[in-house]
């Protein structure tokens, strides 16, 4: 066969093997972001072909003088070779005519050929963070061919050995210059693609139709590498539709907020916008945000992200939306830095994400004093993929896993189920849950409960967790219909909210105590918020709440079920600042009181919410921008906070009292007669005032403890006139300054209930206009 000439009736290969980066055979490539997209163009790449051998030359050896039609020709053959015998191949150097400076010599090595440079300027300065296995070992073996005056290439040398083991044929398709998705194959993934599988599924799809992974041709990385590709390139026809969208929707209004990442002159695909309505969300229902990266998955064919949180009825309301086309690090510090910047820079108190180390980065660059949260449902939702053996052998461990993270009530408590759950399964040194376990104080609730994220449960899934868009953006959903799914989506969102805003202001719940409290909640909270108050108000029936211990300005009470004291909650409860604070912090988390301090509120005679427990964003003055609940509103209600503080605090003293009064004899005997002197004093005040007031009983009977104090010392005073005034006129003076003040408050309570009352109806009638204003724009698009 000496100057035989072969030829080559085929295309040539993917470009992926020009280069000399070392391949390996267990080396899974990253996938790489993707270049700065040039503003949308007519342009379209053509396709890629590839050159194989065909027929008896696939069992060809390549020897010196072997001709080639081209140098591509050469290049598949050496390919095919290098398969056949088990490695990898790359273009090593090239020589070029001095005359036209065409290439006229090229040399084809193993991929192991030479050694990894460590001084290189582009690794040099700067940190490597997952340093790559050095896999060039200095192998020699290579085929050099050379252009002939003819056009023909020619072989001019061939090494044949290597220092090295060669990969087994049933391995060889994971070498990187035999990752090739062939024609077929390509059109099998975009149909599979097309109907919403993601990588994992259309591999196994691809093995079961080849007969083998050897026989695909190619690895998952490769199969993800490609549908990204073929997403971005289908993305790119039609990115120009979101810009012009974008650009309407400020021209509209200029509130209306979008932001392109490197500008137009090096646009890379990701985009930011909020309307004027998502920003005024996040003023009332910013505290705490979920950024939702459900449609970034290969699943769906838009990388869309919503920024969501959680309004004032318990639904998921808009914050910002983006498109992420490059999902590097740096991409998501910008998505987050210009969403603060469209939030007037005000950060949230928490924040819920996927499971991504990538996104964890940029949040703690940008948000460091956030709460981070990973989504715990997406972790579960990961253990079925990770864990799929150990669920196929032990069906009970699901299960066991749930129970160990949801309903474990102490961190000690958890720490010691997940270690006797990892031993049990045998799963103390997997790697994923090694992973999830260092994280844990971002994904299990017992190391959360201390931050709000506006949830009702702890255990159970909030509706915020569900995507905003759920039942409109899906896999089928592509650029060109987004918009208007986009806009319906808000729409029903705005309608529902509308529909509870009705509900709260033209609907009265239906009370099932006779408790002051529930009453006043109900006057405050949506319907959706009291309704969940009112569970707990009702649980409190079923718990028993006693005292723990006293420090002098707190009570640790116990509060547990009957007979149940291993299960029990503690309070600490400051009597004179009124303020609770449970074991469980369920207010801590979702800002509603929990059943156990609502126990103790009972106990010890607490009548009404304190102000600082109604926190704004649930009530129906969410929007409002008067703060009605700072003060009782009205008059009843003020009474009944102020009694309880005296009631509380006259408790709180008396026990005291008796602690020390009952020590000894002497002591008793003291605290006995000061006791029956305190009596007669207050029987004294008593029939003075004819009456019990109402308003102002604190301030009389300080008062009168200060005057009866000052009688019983000085014995007598003088009058304005310089006489000296006996105990009964003193008496009688300090009646009259009394029932003076008492009128004066009352007058000034009245005022001040009216003045509440003005402006609460005010606002109401403010909702109502504007529940009219939607329901008449969404009656008249339905008739449009």
């Amino acid at each position: 066969m000496e100057n035989e000439v072969l030829e080559f009736d085929i295309g040539l290969g993917s470009g992926a093997d020009d280069d000399a980066v070392d391949i390996d055979i267990d080396d899974d490539l990253p996938s790489t972001p993707p270049l700065p997209l040039p503003l949308p163009s007519s342009t379209s790449t053509p396709p890629t072909q590839i050159y194989l051998p065909e027929g008896d030359l696939l069992d060809l050896e390549p020897y010196e003088s072997m001709e080639f039609e081209s140098e591509e020709a050469a290049k598949a053959f050496y390919n095919s070779y290098a398969r056949r015998v088990g490695f990898s191949t790359r273009v090593s150097s090239s020589r070029r005519s001095r005359r036209d400076g065409a290439i006229i010599q090229r040399q084809f090595v193993c991929a192991k050929e030479g050694f990894r440079n460590l001084n290189e300027k582009r690794t040099k300065d700067r940190e490597i963070k997952r340093p790559r296995v050095i896999t060039r070992v200095g192998c020699k073996a290579s085929l050099s061919v050379k252009m002939q005056d003819s056009g023909k290439w020619v072989v001019s040398g061939f090494v044949r050995g290597h220092n090295h083991e060669l990969v087994p044929l049933d391995q060889v398709h994971c070498l990187r210059s035999h990752r090739q998705i062939s024609g077929p194959a390509k059109t099998l993934v975009d149909t599979l693609q097309a109907a919403g599988m993601g990588p994992r599924r259309i591999m196994s799809a691809l093995i079961k139709e080849y007969g083998g992974i050897s026989k695909v041709g190619f690895t998952e990385v490769d199969c993800r590498n490609y549908m990204r590709n073929n997403r971005q390139k289908s993305m790119e026809g039609d990115i120009q539709l979101l810009l012009d969208y974008l650009r309407q929707m400020h021209t509209e209004n200029p509130n209306f907020f979008y932001a392109l990442q490197g500008g137009d002159d090096q646009f890379t695909g990701n985009v930011f916008w909020s309307d004027p309505r998502a920003r005024a969300n996040y003023s009332y229902f910013g505290d705490t945000v979920t950024f939702d990266t459900t449609y970034r998955s290969n699943r769906y064919r838009l990388p869309f992200a919503p920024l969501t949180g959680v309004n004032h009825h318990g639904q998921p309301v808009l914050f910002g939306c983006a498109f992420l086309l490059n999902e590097t690090e740096a991409s998501f510090i910008w998505l987050f830095q210009t969403w603060l910047t469209a939030m007037s820079g005000h950060h949230p108190v928490s924040i819920t994400t996927d499971h991504d180390a990538v996104i964890s980065s940029a949040i703690m660059q940008v948000f460091p004093k956030t709460r981070h949260r990973f989504c715990k449902w997406h972790i579960f939702k990961k253990c079925q993929e990770k864990l799929s053996h150990v669920l196929l052998k032990h069906p009970s461990f699901e299960a066991d896993f749930h129970k160990c993270v949801n309903l474990t009530e102490s961190i000690e408590e958890f720490e010691s189920c997940w270690l006797s759950l990892v031993d049990r399964y045998e799963l103390r040194h997997h790697e994923w849950l090694q992973t999830i376990y260092s994280d844990r104080r971002q994904w299990v609730p017992v190391y959360l409960r201390d931050a709000f994220f506006a949830e009702m449960s702890i255990t159970q899934r909030s509706d915020s967790m569900n995507s905003y868009f759920d039942g409109y953006v899906n896999a089928s959903t592509n650029l060109s219909h987004f918009f208007k799914l986009y806009e319906k989506a808000i729409e029903s969102r705005n309608e529902k909210e509308v529909k509870a805003d009705y509900d709260t202001m033209n609907t009265n719940p239906v009370l099932k105590t006779p408790s002051p409290m529930e009453k006043q909640a109900s006057g405050h909270y949506t319907r959706k918020l009291f309704a969940r108050f009112q569970e707990e108000l009702v649980g409190t029936l079923t718990f028993m709440a006693s005292k723990a211990e006293d420090d002098g300005e707190s009570i640790m009470y116990q509060v547990a079920k009957f007979g149940e004291d291993h299960k029990a909650y503690y309070v600490k409860f400051n009597v004179l600042e009124m303020k609770a604070r449970c074991s469980c912090q369920m207010f801590e988390f979702s800002g509603l009181l929990c059943r156990h301090v609502l126990a103790v509120f009972r106990v010890t005679n607490v009548l009404t919410l304190p102000s600082h427990y109604i926190l704004k964003r649930w009530t129906r003055n969410a929007k409002s921008n008067v703060i009605l609940e700072e003060h009782p509103s009205d008059v009843y209600n003020g009474y009944l906070e102020s009694h309880t503080v005296r009631y509380n605090t006259l408790r709180h003293e008396a026990f005291k009292f008796v602690d020390e009064g009952s020590k000894s004899l002497d002591t008793y005997n003291v605290a006995m007669v000061a006791l029956q002197e305190a009596t007669t004093r207050v029987a004294l005040a008593t029939k003075n005032e004819g009456r019990t007031s109402v308003v102002n009983s604190r301030n009389r009977g300080d008062m009168a403890s200060n005057g009866i104090r000052a009688n019983y010392t000085s014995g007598n005073h003088l009058g304005s006139s310089g006489q000296i005034l006996s105990e009964k006129d003193m008496d009688k003076k300090i009646q009259e300054l009394r029932d003076e003040l008492e009128h004066a408050n009352r007058k000034c309570e009245v005022y001040r209930a009216n003045l509440l009352s003005v402006l609460k109806d005010i606002e109401d009638h403010k909702l109502q206009l504007s529940i009219k204003v939607q329901s008449i724009k969404i009656s008249m698009k339905d008739s449009i």
